[in-house]
């Protein structure tokens, strides 16, 4: 799963950043203008994990890992022009983006538009995004103009060509609404045809309000974020301090400042839901290992996240649920309660699930 943090100017981006990731990439009283990554690698906290090692023992424990890309360069009027090549790949190569946006006050900060307006500044990254993906979809129906003009088109080409039209005219005017590409409900075939765009606004997001450090919880109706999205709020300055600090210092700072959890457990699991992914567990002396896959995935498609064989060859999937193994108190005792159980093909993974895969190549 790979995360893009993005934001306008001085919103305090690569301040989340360092919290999420435990990171200290450094922060810049004025950041934007120019294309700049930090990348990090993060395991994601989980509680299940935790357990199964202590339960087995292995020589190896493996959590599942978020990538977050901390993204430099998003400037107001960027949309306009159409975002650059190296920025736009950056954007677009991630599955989801994280949305930083400003809240907190700081003289020594100061904001590009001098007032603090998180709402505004919501909008306008928002915007950019939309402008961006307008021009690529009219550029892409100038293209198709030019080759609807032909005369010595096939009937099948000229077909498949009208049917492209038709899909980008309606996400034009989609997009000329001021909706993001997100908030359109489309067909998986007509996902297929506009996966190649890359389109921003299409990509799921996730909004975070960045708080100062003792300001108080807003009003997060006000955004108006639509379908396939998500907001909440992170007190960036008060959670990158509490990375880097040790477990017993970090849990008297949480109390101290009335913080249930790290943001990086809430905002792990946020983008969870938002990508709609689960994870299932393997098990043994060797290994215990966490693995994520698509909510809808099937058993062997859980096996081809182990590796491409064991789906090509599947057989059967043994499962037991995390929960029922944990009550039992072992693998023998939920064999003996009947807790573990042969799944076939059609077998759609449950979050939690614990598999051993059969096959044979």
């Amino acid at each position: 799963m790979k995360i893009g943090i993005i934001g306008l100017p001085n919103s305090g981006k690569t301040t989340v950043f360092n919290a999420l990731t435990r990171g200290e990439a450094e922060t810049a009283a004025f950041s934007g203008g120019h294309l700049q990554i930090n990348t990090a690698v993060v395991d994601v906290p989980d509680e299940r994990v935790d357990r199964l090692s202590a339960m087995y023992n292995p020589r190896r424990t493996i959590y599942a890992q978020v990538t977050y890309n901390d993204i430099a360069g998003m400037t107001k009027g960027a949309g306009e022009r159409g975002i650059s090549g190296p920025l736009l790949n950056a954007i677009s190569a991630n599955d989801a983006l994280l949305h930083v946006v400003r809240a907190f006050e700081d003289p020594n900060v100061p904001h590009l538009d001098d007032t603090i307006d998180p709402v505004r500044d919501f909008h306008a990254l928002e915007d950019e995004l939309v402008l961006n993906d307008l021009i690529t979809v009219e550029k892409r129906l100038e293209r198709l103009a030019d080759e609807l003009r032909k005369q010595n088109l096939q009937k099948s080409a000229r077909e498949a060509l009208e049917e492209e039209k038709a899909l980008l005219e309606r996400l034009r005017d989609h997009l000329e609404a001021g909706h993001p590409l997100r908030e359109l409900d489309l067909t998986p075939e007509e996902e297929k045809r506009i996966r190649s765009f890359s389109f921003l606004s299409q990509k799921p997001m996730l909004v975070v309000i960045n708080l100062g450090d003792e300001q108080p919880e807003p009003d997060l109706s006000a955004y108006r974020i639509g379908k396939r999205a998500m907001i909440t709020t992170l007190r960036g300055r008060l959670e990158a301090e509490l990375a880097v600090m040790e477990p017993e210092e970090a849990a008297e700072f949480l109390e101290e400042f009335g913080i249930e959890e790290p943001g990086l457990k809430r905002v792990i699991r946020m983008s969870y839901d938002l990508l709609n992914l689960k994870t299932f567990f393997t098990v043994g002396e060797d290994e215990v290992r966490a693995w994520t896959v698509p909510a809808d995935a099937t058993a062997p498609e859980a096996a081809g996240a182990i590796h491409s064989d064991l789906q090509r060859g599947f057989i059967r999937a043994e499962v037991v649920h995390y929960n029922d193994l944990i009550e039992a108190g072992s693998m023998a005792e939920a064999r003996k309660r009947g807790l573990v159980r042969l799944e076939g093909k059609e077998y759609v993974v449950q979050d939690g699930d614990i598999l051993s895969i059969r096959f044979n190549v």
